[in-house]
């Protein structure tokens, strides 16, 4: 009879095997483009229900964002607005920083100081990102509503629901969203410049190392200097330390297996990024973007994630 540690092995080789095996059956070598907005009927059973990614090109040709969001249009428009603002010493929100889970100090600014620091008109201390999650789009920006639909009706219909946030992006080239996954379908759109995805399909979660952190919140001082401070009585937060553009694999060698798709998303297209993809975002300087996220339907799909999660936690692979 084989020992606990014997079995123990064979499920990891089992799970180190997976990825593959869902690779070869139905992850794409890249991800496809289409040349206009699919129907309701083809988005759901083409893209939602096997949990692919595509790009779709020509989706937003209507929208009046496409051709007048600009820096000095959003100068015009909504300069003198209030909005939150990200501030990082280096960059990097919501990331793994040493022993910490650090989330980002956090300023009210009007966006004009943002244009003013993205034109190089003034400066201000660390990297700033207009990226509140909470559909700050409508929340803190809702003279820009006219310019661009408030869903993205195919997708709607397809999922059978309106988004649970409508969120507006706009950075520095430094500004970098660290490897994770989320719990919605997120239709993702450049109205100007460009974004740079990294991404892993769910069954890549054998190869992705989680760890759990102490988290912490950076605090910006008069100075413009930056200190780590821990969140008083907040349980540890699970996240991925790893960099997957320069990943250590001397530390998580079972990174080297992964297969991560690469794309670059230009002004006018849209990204279908499905529900539990992994996901590492860069930007070009002053990229404008809007994002809708749907909330993921919590069916046997998030359930089978779920064990693979589990059994890779307990397997001790990440």
């Amino acid at each position: 009879m084989a020992s606990a540690e014997a079995r123990l092995e064979e499920v990891r080789r089992e799970l180190r095997q997976f990825p593959t095996s869902v690779r070869e059956l139905a992850v794409p070598a890249s991800v496809p483009y289409l040349d206009g907005p699919p129907t309701p009927l083809e988005f759901q059973r083409d893209w939602v229900c096997p949990n692919r990614p595509c790009i779709i090109r020509h989706a937003l040709r209507h929208w009046p964002a496409l051709g007048k969001w600009s820096l000095p249009y959003l100068r015009a428009v909504v300069g003198d607005t209030e909005v939150s603002v990200a501030v990082t010493p280096d960059g990097y929100a919501d990331a793994v920083r040493g022993d910490r889970f650090v989330m980002p100090a956090e300023r009210r600014l009007p966006l004009g100081k943002v244009l003013d620091v993205l034109e190089g008109r003034a400066a201000h201390p660390g990297v700033l990102y207009v990226q509140k999650q909470c559909s700050n789009l409508p929340g803190e920006l809702p003279q820009l509503l006219p310019d661009l639909e408030s869903h993205l009706p195919w997708a709607s219909e397809a999922l059978g629901k309106m988004p649970d946030a409508v969120n507006f992006w706009l950075g520095e080239a430094a500004a970098v969203t660290s490897l994770h996954k989320d719990h919605y379908e997120n239709l993702y759109c450049v109205l100007s410049g460009e974004k740079h995805f990294l991404l892993h399909p769910p069954s890549d979660r054998p190869f992705i190392p989680y760890e759990l952190y102490t988290p912490a919140t950076y605090r910006l001082a008069e100075d413009g200097s930056f200190e780590v401070v821990d969140e008083e009585a907040a349980e540890k937060v699970p996240w991925i330390p790893l960099d997957p553009l320069a990943p250590d694999l001397i530390r998580y060698p079972a990174y080297e297996r992964a297969r991560p798709l690469r794309c670059t998303l230009r002004a006018g297209e849209v990204l279908y990024l499905p529900a539990l993809w992994f996901h590492h975002v860069r930007q070009s300087h002053g990229c404008i973007a809007v994002n809708f996220w749907y909330d993921m339907e919590f069916d046997l799909r998030y359930g089978y994630y779920q064990l693979l999660d589990t059994l890779s936690r307990t397997a001790g692979l990440g």
